[in-house]
């Protein structure tokens, strides 16, 4: 058996996490062949400091993609067990999703994404299984649509990752996807039998309520 690999100090692991934030947005970004420079500029360090935690690309392109799936898996697990239904766990999964932006930056990197490594193939399947059980749990109770499968909460998570086209700051967009979601979650409630009005759906939606002259505006920058 070898040796038990030594916990990251804190610094190390303060820097492991900056080059992999950084990591997901540039690759967002620029794609898959951005300069690895530029990652760890925006991380705030030295590109030695990038190499002695990532040797290449390939590892740091896994070493992105694991730790989006691993933090997408443990939220889902956490709004699981401290949410009181299954559908509220959803919906907090999937605002935190949002967040993480594993809907964006997988597209990017797909054709990289080392699908056949164990730790990528076992944070995947166990998420995913947590996910089938929630949207199974929260049709059972009668809050979710029947006809919504997982699949089809993933893509819509997907679909409000992705970056806007335009000069739209980013904290902005980040805030429309949000709002957006709120309207998508409304559209994922079940009917209850005897409705004869609109569901009501949350109490008060967030982030910006763009006009057509706010969207006029900003391509006219």
């Amino acid at each position: 058996m070898g040796a038990k690999q030594r916990p990251l100090r804190a610094d190390a692991r303060d820097n492991r996490e900056r080059i992999l934030a950084a990591a997901r947005e540039v690759f967002v970004e620029q794609g898959p062949g951005a300069p690895l420079e530029e990652v760890s500029r925006r991380a705030g360090t030295g590109i030695a400091t990038l190499y002695r935690r990532f040797p290449d690309r390939q590892a740091l392109t896994k070493a992105v993609a694991l730790d989006a799936l691993e933090r997408t898996r443990d939220e889902v697990k956490r709004a699981r067990d401290d949410e009181p239904t299954a559908f509220a766990a959803l919906v907090r999964y999937m605002h935190r999703v949002l967040d993480i932006r594993i809907g964006a930056v997988f597209p990017v990197l797909l054709e990289q994404i080392p699908f056949d490594d164990e730790e990528i193939v076992a944070a995947r399947d166990d998420g995913v299984t947590v996910m089938r059980e929630l949207v199974a749990t929260a049709q059972k109770d009668g809050d979710l649509r029947p006809d919504v499968t997982h699949g089809d909460i993933g893509m819509l998570l997907v679909r409000l990752s992705r970056p806007l086209p335009g000069p739209l700051p980013r904290e902005t967009a980040e805030a429309l996807a949000h709002r957006h979601l709120d309207l998508i979650i409304d559209g994922l409630r079940a009917g209850r039998p005897g409705d004869t009005g609109r569901r009501a759906g949350p109490e008060e939606l967030g982030g910006p309520a763009l006009t057509f002259d706010d969207l006029r505006s900003m391509g006219d920058r």
